[in-house]
């Protein structure tokens, strides 16, 4: 009797892998498809995209949970109370604390963003100057800091992908063992015959989720390693630029009744230097561009005595 409630808590427990995994594997299949679109989206759609990828977590850690448990209920059903037992206990029992305090970032973040998509979606009365200045920033940063930022994410990403895989190879070689072991109890033992057969293919459907995940995360890592290359901004868009920061700068720092004065003067003056000088930084970029793009000499002359 003892031997049937193992075998079925076995059986339990590799169902709840079987679900974990798949879980994983539509979480990789997301980030794949992030990775492939370039991060090209609207701004809800992508939001829309992490909220699902938060809640794929969260069902996977639920799931992580319940795993833990069932090998907490295995440990005290098939051991005696020795001291190693009672640390792998406690162990496991840490495991299950870690477990539920991510539960709980992750619903910190999840309300978040929650509260990131209403906000959005509700506060539509924003005016245009602080919506402009706010592009700008993102856009002056974004090409400004690019390779930096680029550089640090794509090795980290790179470091964790890789990890993952080697845990998804060790998961592997862990069920292969097991494969293993429940034919050697099926050629010594044929009472239970039923549930070993059950356990034997739930264990073949888990090597297949594996293989696929191992081919998915394959195939992200090999997007992240060869990065397309950042294109320069054309010479219209820096002149857009240009023209956007000037009538920013002016919106923002002078106010309406200062125009006239001699210290509304002063400021719109300082306004176009600090406008000249912020876009000197993207001349030689339209240069490269000009030059790449076309064979007008004048043009390039044009860029070349502007830097």
């Amino acid at each position: 009797m003892l031997v049937l409630l193992l075998l079925l808590l076995l059986l339990l427990l590799l169902l709840l892998l079987l679900l974990l995994l798949l879980l994983r594997l539509l979480l990789l299949l997301l980030l794949l498809l992030l990775l492939l679109l370039r991060l090209r989206l609207p701004f809800p759609l992508l939001l829309l995209l992490l909220l699902l990828l938060l809640l794929l977590l969260l069902l996977l850690l639920l799931l992580r949970l319940l795993l833990l448990l069932l090998l907490l209920l295995l440990l005290l059903l098939t051991t005696t109370t020795t001291s190693t037992t009672t640390t792998t206990l406690l162990l496991l029992l840490l495991l299950l604390l870690l477990r539920l305090l991510l539960l709980l970032l992750l619903l910190l973040l999840l309300l978040l963003l929650l509260l990131l998509t209403t906000t959005t979606t509700t506060t539509t009365t924003t005016t245009s100057t602080t919506t402009t200045t706010t592009l700008l920033l993102l856009l002056h940063y974004y090409y400004y800091y690019y390779y930096y930022y680029y550089y640090y994410y794509t090795t980290t990403l790179r470091l964790l992908l890789l990890l993952q895989l080697l845990l998804l190879l060790l998961l592997l070689l862990l069920l292969l063992l097991l494969l293993l072991l429940i034919l050697l109890l099926l050629l010594l033992l044929h009472l239970l015959l039923l549930l070993l057969l059950l356990l034997l293919l739930l264990l073949l459907l888990l090597l297949l989720l594996l293989l696929l995940q191992l081919l998915i995360l394959l195939l992200i890592l090999i997007l992240i390693l060869i990065p397309p290359l950042p294109q320069p901004p054309p010479p219209l868009l820096l002149l857009l630029l240009f023209l956007l920061r000037f009538i920013v700068l002016i919106n923002t720092q002078v106010s309406p009744d200062l125009e006239i004065s001699l210290r509304g003067r002063v400021m719109q003056g300082y306004a176009l230097v600090r406008c000249i000088l912020c876009t000197i930084e993207f001349q030689w970029a339209a240069f490269c561009f000009a030059r790449q793009r076309t064979g007008d000499r004048w043009l390039i002359d044009k860029f070349e005595s502007s830097t």
